[in-house]
């Protein structure tokens, strides 16, 4: 990778090569699966659940969540029953999932393993960093570090 890489280049290589093996080894053992899937198969394999409680679970969008859902819908891996109200949906496993489970808990303990190899060249486990960045991003928006950059940079060019 150039050291002239972006910041946005560099975090979508890293999640190219992290989703891409990942995604690759689900292939390998014969599952049709994509990583995107996990954080509801983790949740729903004990219990139904609302878009919204999977969303908050996995830290996604609300938006993000029901795409998530409307493809593993699409792959027969889970359905949507109405809930108390119309537009509550309570998510569960279909069958081809609960079948998958085994199959899948073993290569997300595999996968676990692989990280903390990775995290062991790095000398820091990635997980954290990612954390502390998006922490930071929580208390202070990129867009407002974009905006107060911009600033910062017109006021030193006008002070030469």
């Amino acid at each position: 990778m150039e050291a002239s890489a972006t910041l946005g280049t560099l975090l979508r290589t890293l999640l190219d090569h992290l989703d891409g093996a990942v995604e690759e080894a689900y292939r390998n053992q014969g599952l049709d699966y994509r990583p995107r899937y996990t954080p509801v198969m983790k949740v729903l394999r004990h219990e139904p659940a609302t878009i919204r409680e999977l969303a908050t679970r996995a830290g996604l969008s609300h938006s993000a969540m029901s795409q998530t859902i409307a493809q593993m819908t699409r792959h027969g891996l889970v359905t949507a029953k109405p809930g108390q109200d119309a537009r509550e949906r309570i998510i569960t496993l279909t069958p081809k999932a609960a079948a998958m489970l085994t199959a899948l808990e073993r290569q997300w303990r595999v996968t676990e393993a692989a990280a903390r190899s990775l995290d062991t060249d790095l000398g820091m486990p990635l997980a954290d960093v990612l954390r502390q960045a998006i922490d930071a991003l929580d208390r202070r928006s990129f867009g407002d570090r974009i905006a107060q950059a911009a600033t910062s940079l017109s006021d030193s060019q006008e002070s030469r």
